[in-house]
């Protein structure tokens, strides 16, 4: 099985997860599960990091078209940063570059946030 890895960190309001790997069938469950446990924990606020991600499958998009909703249903919003350009091809591919608010950098991601 590929590897999978996550790390969590929150700073002013602003929940960063730095996601290493790859998102597939076998590890999107993990993915969701963190993302519903920051809506649990009502922290709308996420930056993704797929600065270390090396593949996202479908259901792996299906994972983050299923929270952004969320996250934006209560004032908040999921961006992404550090896409490798051949995830952000996929991305774009599929119109997801038109949903999603994607990023060169964190503090790109953080301005998007304070001047929402």
């Amino acid at each position: 099985m590929k590897m999978f890895k996550q790390s969590v960190e929150t700073e002013g309001g602003i929940t960063f997860v730095r996601v290493e790997g790859y998102i597939d069938a076998h590890t999107a469950p993990e993915l969701e599960k963190l993302l519903l446990d920051m809506i649990a924990e009502r922290n709308y606020k996420v930056v993704l990091d797929f600065q270390q991600m090396e593949y996202i499958s479908s259901a792996g998009l299906g994972v983050l078209m299923g929270a952004i909703s969320t996250f934006r249903e209560n004032k908040g919003d999921m961006k992404l940063v550090n896409l490798p350009i051949k995830v952000y091809k996929v991305f774009d591919l599929l119109g997801f570059s038109k949903l999603f608010e994607i990023f060169d950098n964190r503090q790109d991601a953080i301005a998007a946030f304070q001047e929402a």
